[in-house]
């Protein structure tokens, strides 16, 4: 493994299996309180949110940790509250918080484009705030929900890979931009890609890092065939790849790698990209599970708390209908745990309790396959991980209440192991 300088954390170590991030602030003292930054924000955000402080709380309880939440508002909330969508208090306490609880932030149609805009800075500012530059999704295809996804099932059984986009440099944040006028006199729009050198560094450790502890292999996605900020991207990943001989580097322009991701997503183990990139090709391969209810997302510093959400957005269209799937916060909460928090069984509690409901047959309606309804019998199958049930459509806090059940009767394998 490389340094903890190296690597761009303060604090690295190896349980389980299980790369753990764990910030300067945690790392001095081994404790078992955390106080957690609750943001619920807008749309169903107070409504999974809400789920998933209940879930990490009992979860805690049975390994013997205690919470502290601090909830504060963000996004629309804030706002409409006191005029900003990212206030002075909120990110004063985000970052003295061991990690942080994301929801979601958006509005409905009925908003300006001035207000929508509005929204949406905040998130771009508590990252840049927190200073989160590696952003983790992973996405895996359960075979509970293979008949969930759109694609075909011998095309997406069995993925599972990470994409890890770098993000709080690139397009969204690079100067100049602005408006203007061009010699014509006709006004433009205009934004910057810019990477340095360290910023590429940073985020390739951390790839290579993630590959090397899963199946070692790692697909760095750019443009370089075009974009100067994708040859120095790909120049340093080159250079950071001799530090891990052990890693497997491949490269791939980003329109190949959306194609592959549809076509053939079983080859990729670890993918890393920049800003934009990453935040279209993450979400391309979230729909392979079939629901962006189902997927957790963590992003992390150099030494400070982590901010760990769903990657679903607000969905004002159901808000307050308690229709929404909390699962991917459920997930985030246990990446909280995980990689914030460095507190892996309590992690792999709430890993197997999702699991546990949906073998049990709960679903929300995102991943609810009519297809595999059986109304009044459970269907009996002899072949191994064949997963078909009775499936019973619930609402966000049924599901919850169900996981809370699994969670207080399920014990993780690591701690049964010799």
């Amino acid at each position: 493994m490389a340094s903890c300088r190296a690597f761009g954390f303060q604090n690295v170590y190896q349980q389980n299996n299980v790369t753990s991030i764990r910030c300067s602030s945690l790392a001095a003292v081994s404790k078992k309180n955390y106080n957690i930054a609750l943001l619920p924000g807008d749309g169903i955000g107070p409504e999974v949110i809400s789920v998933a402080k209940n879930v990490l709380n009992l979860a805690g309880s049975i390994e013997g940790i205690e919470f502290k939440f601090n909830e504060k508002l963000v996004g629309g909330a804030a706002l409409d509250a006191v005029g900003v969508p990212l206030p002075e208090d909120t990110l004063t306490a985000v970052k003295q918080s061991d990690a942080i609880l994301f929801g979601a932030i958006g509005g409905d149609a009925t908003d300006t484009n001035q207000r929508h805009a509005d929204i949406g800075i905040a998130l771009l500012q508590l990252r840049e705030g927190l200073k989160v530059f590696a952003n983790l999704r992973p996405v895996s295809v359960l075979p509970q929900l293979v008949d969930a996804s759109t694609l075909k099932k011998e095309v997406i059984e069995g993925v599972d890979l990470m994409v890890i986009r770098e993000l709080t440099g690139g397009i969204y944040f690079g100067k100049p931009k602005g408006f203007g006028t061009n010699e014509n006199g006709e006004e433009i729009g205009f934004n910057t890609e810019v990477y340095a050198a360290y910023e590429i560094d940073r985020i390739a450790r951390i790839a290579f890092e993630t590959a090397r502890k899963r199946r070692g292999k790692l697909c760095s996605v750019d443009k370089a065939n075009v974009l100067e900020a994708s040859m120095l991207w790909r120049k340093r990943v080159m250079a950071i790849a001799e530090e891990y001989p052990d890693v497997e580097l491949s490269h791939m322009y980003v329109d190949n790698a959306a194609m592959q991701l549809v076509r053939n997503p079983k080859q990729f183990d670890t993918i890393v990209t920049n800003n934009i990139f990453g935040d279209i090709l993450s979400d391309q391969a979230s729909m392979l599970t079939g629901s962006l209810g189902m997927l957790p997302s963590a992003s992390l510093s150099e030494s400070g708390p982590g901010l760990f959400e769903p990657i679903h957005g607000s969905a004002p269209d159901i808000a307050g209908q308690d229709k929404a799937n909390p699962l991917a916060t459920i997930l985030s909460a246990a990446m909280l745990l995980k990689y914030g928090l460095g507190e892996v069984k309590a992690a792999e509690r709430i890993e197997l309790a999702v699991l546990d409901t949906l073998n049990r047959g709960f679903r929300t309606g995102d991943i609810w396959s009519a297809g595999n309804l059986l109304l009044n019998k459970l269907e009996i199958t002899h072949e191994p991980n064949q997963y078909i049930h009775m499936q019973k459509l619930v609402g966000c806090k049924e599901i919850g209440e169900e996981v809370l059940k699994s969670v207080d009767t399920k014990t993780p394998a690591s701690s049964s192991a010799p």
